[in-house]
């Protein structure tokens, strides 16, 4: 077990020692010379924005330079090499900002924020930058006359995808936020915009995407991790600097099911590693109060916090075209591994099937068109699933988790608090209740007729 120090440079002069919280760490430097380098490894984001007419703040533009950092440790140090008990890291990140006091004056929420997302030991700690990097971003040559009227996240999803269309569907002019760093997520978010933008053709909105990630070895003496528990802090990152851009009061819709935001733990094993906790009120709510401290003038909100992906599916403003192009959407949790057709065109990646996210949504198409048009990996119907694989190890614990509620339906007021606090939301619980029950039946329609045991 090893913990590590990333220490972020920007600028030829950012060479003086910078002062350390873990003793004995291994340090790592990741340098940029200057402003296009580092918007480079962003993806380019700031110059599309710009493209677009809208000039983001140099503390917005911070803030993503910080979960960069953060997507570099989280992605780079992995878990099995050095976490203390097999899961936990201990991670320190030195970044250059242009108001270190403020953002040390942050330093505890974020922190604290970091370590319920993935369940790590974060030290954060923030230095001037240097003099040559204290202006970064060049001036926007023209300003956007008619700006967005809303941010909102679109990674290729499902949910994202229904979000989206719901949006352009009430007339609203929404700037869609994509971030991908493999090329199967790009390719279907490439997609599913096109189809927006040919659908809505009449409906003018606006969509930035970023690919940003980091490769093998940029972290010293240690090997990748891909349980990515960070993503979703340089997603809303890439958000609120999209908002900021546009300036006022701007919302930043979160599209994403009430189960799979809160996330219930299937057993006692999927708390730990197998929990996500990506968009879960509690994460979501701490995040807008460091948008607020940091004077970001953006509210993350998920309008479908109380609802099943299924409702999301039934509840579409445009159903011909939710139903005509669904299938291109891509809800695997793991796309880059590539998991190809068994067919002609073995280029094909495909939605695996089998993972959690894919049996909520194959759930959600069936309880919502009454069919499902997506071509899995894994078929179902009349199936006889090994529990001990990976085809069937979800399914099982599907199972068992629904089993449970149905033999006792008052521990779901329980359940629903297993995943993190809710203390933010103390009027929403009987709302949460209902879509964590909800969102179990649905899934258990599905597999009705599916069995998976163990093989031996």
């Amino acid at each position: 077990m090893s913990a590590h120090t990333i220490v972020f440079r920007i600028g030829p002069d950012d060479t003086s020692p910078v002062s350390k919280r873990l003793a004995g760490a291994i340090e790592t430097e990741v340098a940029y010379p200057g402003f296009a380098e580092l918007d480079r490894q962003l993806g380019g984001i700031v110059h599309q924005l710009q493209k677009l007419g809208l000039q983001p703040s140099e503390r917005a533009f911070d803030l993503v330079v910080l979960a960069a950092a953060i997507t570099a440790a989280d992605t780079r140090i992995g878990r099995a090499h050095d976490a203390q008990d097999g899961w936990t890291r201990e991670i320190e990140l030195s970044v250059p900002v242009v108001e270190p006091h403020l953002w040390n004056e942050m330093r505890v929420k974020l922190e604290q924020t970091l370590n319920f997302l993935t369940g790590d030991r974060w030290f954060l700690t923030f230095r001037a930058r240097a003099s040559s990097v204290a202006q970064l971003i060049p001036p926007v040559s023209d300003d956007l006359t008619e700006k967005p009227t809303s941010v909102c996240l679109f990674s290729g999803g499902l949910d994202s995808f229904i979000g989206a269309v719901d949006l352009l569907a009430a007339g609203e002019s929404p700037l869609l936020v994509s971030h991908y760093w493999d090329s199967v997520t790009s390719k279907h978010q490439g997609v599913c915009l096109d189809a927006l933008n040919e659908h809505f053709d009449d409906v003018p909105f606006q969509s930035v995407r970023a690919r940003v990630g980091f490769p093998t070895g940029t972290v010293e003496d240690s090997g990748s991790e891909d349980t990515l528990r960070g993503r979703s802090f340089l997603f809303f990152a890439l958000a609120a600097l999209a908002a900021d851009a546009i300036g006022s009061d701007i919302t930043i819709h979160v599209p994403e099911n009430g189960l799979i935001s809160l996330n219930v733990p299937l057993d006692p094993l999927r708390l730990g590693a197998l929990s996500t906790r990506t968009t879960h009120p509690y994460y979501m709510a701490r995040f807008n109060e460091i948008l607020c401290g940091l004077g970001i003038s953006a509210t993350l909100d998920n309008r479908y916090r109380h609802k099943t992906k299924g409702q999301m599916v039934a509840e579409c403003a445009d159903q011909d075209f939710l139903r005509g192009t669904a299938e291109h959407t891509m809800s695997c949790s793991s796309p880059a591994k590539m998991r190809y057709a068994v067919n002609e065109d073995r280029r094909q990646p495909k939605n695996c099937g089998h993972c959690v996210p894919c049996l909520i949504r194959r759930a959600a198409l069936l309880h919502g068109f009454g069919e499902d048009e997506t071509d899995y990996q894994v078929e179902l119907d009349g199936k006889e699933l090994d529990s001990e694989a990976a085809t069937g190890m979800h399914v099982r614990s599907f199972q068992l988790a629904i089993s449970r509620l149905r033999s006792k339906p008052e521990r779901a007021k329980f359940d629903i608090h297993k995943p993190g606090p809710l203390v933010d939301f103390p009027d929403d619980w009987a709302r949460y209740e209902q879509v964590y029950r909800e969102g179990l039946e649905e899934v258990g329609r599905l597999l009705r007729n599916v069995k998976a045991r163990p093989r031996s």
